[in-house]
């Protein structure tokens, strides 16, 4: 031990003080639920948000409606229904019209539509898109609208979905059902 460095008394005091401040925090923290965590520069509009959920910063929440316990990445745009315990990644973009339901996965940058026929001049129908429980997605995929995503059925990243994908179903591509999760190995 260096001569330099000596831990007497007072120093120990300090140290055992300063750990039961520590522990004495991370009891409150533990037992502390927030209603939700939001970040920097989140824009609201009529949004309900449920326990717990973590809003990460630069998110636009518009007439949506938002589970408990979910995590919401940076830079996404959300105006659907979300379930429980959902992850969305950063830059995902859900419309009005998209219902996900709970233990969703939505990797970066994944986008919903909800207009079979946009155009700007003209009266739009919104059309539902349905993604149940367990589904994962993957980063970049793009879904149109009036589809329903079946109970766990994994999405390859960058794959475009224009039908509706069956229960447990493994798609890549554009539409290419490859397997069924229930075959896989873990």
């Amino acid at each position: 031990m260096p001569k330099n460095l000596r831990v007497g008394k007072p120093m120990i005091d300090f140290l055992v003080i300063w750990l039961i401040v520590v522990f004495v925090f991370a009891l409150y923290i533990g037992t502390r639920r927030p209603t939700w965590k939001k970040g920097n520069g989140i824009i609201t509009k009529n949004a309900k948000v449920g326990n717990g959920t973590t809003v990460w910063h630069y998110v636009n929440l518009f007439n949506c409606d938002i589970g408990t316990d979910c995590i919401i990445g940076s830079y996404s745009e959300i105006g659907g229904i979300i379930g429980d315990r959902c992850k969305i990644e950063c830059g995902v973009f859900i419309p009005k019209g998209v219902v996900i339901s709970d233990e969703v996965f939505i990797g970066p940058h994944v986008c919903f539509t909800n207009d079979k026929f946009p155009r700007i001049l003209e009266d739009w129908k919104i059309s539902e898109t349905w993604v149940k429980k367990g589904a994962s997605i993957g980063a970049n995929a793009t879904i149109r609208c009036g589809v329903t995503i079946g109970k766990y059925a994994m999405i390859g990243c960058g794959a475009i979905i224009t039908k509706d994908v069956p229960d447990y179903a493994v798609v890549v591509g554009t539409n290419k059902i490859i397997d069924d999760v229930r075959n896989r190995k873990t």
